[in-house]
């Protein structure tokens, strides 16, 4: 049976908005890696108790604030690992190597070009998504609607799923590069809800894979440089989307929605219960606003996504 090991590991902002890495010595396990700096948890102590210690002993700094980012599970050969991973918004001091390691301030988009544990991975496409993703509404008159979502784009929306079976290819193909400009403006990346051909026709981010054709795939069925969305509803379909190499994926519903009136909501336990062993970033999806998105971070979410908490309801 493999040895199990529960670290806490931090994603560490400075002022500049560069994030901090560590390189791993010569002499242990991966060594020469680099990694998001953390350590093992003490007995008795909780993730966030070793995250303040760790910091402290390795790199030098005192945190100040942190809210949980992602929690990885995964399984070398010789070891099993928690990943219990924080994201630093505020800390004191001036990080070095206290253990003699080599430490480095890096740019997000540079973070790419360091080679990292597998364990790692999931932690650099945690990192790049925002705690809120926004699915479109209704197909409604085109204008009407590209001014909702230039209106959405201006509240700090920064992930967008474009949705709308009700359009034609050819006006879905219109309106998706009418979105795409304003989404390319306001700095935020498009999803598109399609079949993943969609991208001949129209140069999104990415694609959102319904239930339905996640299920048509036995492989990723877009290129590594875009990002993959996946809609869930089971632990099945959970780890269909990981063996997909899915970016990320939605879990719902977690509670009562209006818009599926007899469909029994998760709960937040049963969230948490399936989304704990995969090492996806899961957006919470039913029922839920701005005001659930901590608790499921809490909970080991990347945050809430939804359609009526951010597309603008009514006249604009």
């Amino acid at each position: 049976m493999p040895k199990h090991l529960h670290v806490a590991a931090a994603v560490v902002r400075n002022d500049k908005g560069e994030i901090l890495i560590a390189r791993r010595p010569a002499t242990v396990d991966q060594g020469g890696l680099w990694e998001f700096p953390g350590g093992k948890l003490a007995p008795y102590e909780t993730g966030r108790q070793a995250l303040d210690r760790e910091l402290c002993e390795e790199v030098g700094i005192q945190v100040e604030s942190a809210s949980p980012l992602i929690r990885i599970h995964h399984r070398y050969p010789e070891r099993a690992v928690l990943l219990d991973v924080w994201q630093v918004s505020a800390f004191s001091g001036e990080a070095y190597g206290r253990e003699g390691q080599a430490v480095r301030w890096v740019k997000e988009e540079d973070l790419s070009q360091y080679s990292f544990p597998e364990a790692n991975k999931p932690i650099l496409k945690a990192l790049r998504l925002p705690d809120h993703y926004m699915i479109t509404g209704d197909a409604e008159n085109e204008e009407q609607w590209l001014q909702k979502l230039h209106v959405a784009l201006n509240t700090d929306i920064e992930l967008v799923q474009f949705r709308a079976h009700d359009l034609s290819e050819e006006e879905f193909v219109k309106r998706a590069n009418a979105a795409l400009e304003l989404t390319r403006k306001a700095g935020a990346l498009l999803l598109l809800n399609a079949e993943p051909s969609i991208l001949d026709r129209v140069d999104a981010d990415g694609i959102h894979l319904t239930t339905e054709r996640l299920s048509h795939y036995a492989s990723r069925p877009i290129p590594a440089g875009k990002w993959l969305s996946c809609a869930c509803h089971n632990p099945t379909q959970l780890q269909m989307a990981q063996a997909l190499g899915a970016d990320m994926v939605t879990y719902s519903p977690v509670l009562a929605t209006e818009s599926h009136p007899g469909v029994e909501p998760l709960g937040w336990q049963e969230f948490h219960n399936a989304i704990e062993p995969i090492p996806v970033p899961v957006y919470a999806l039913g029922g839920l606003g701005r005001a659930d998105i901590r608790r499921a971070r809490g909970l080991g979410g990347q945050g809430v996504a939804g359609i009526r908490a951010f597309w603008p309801q009514g006249a604009v």
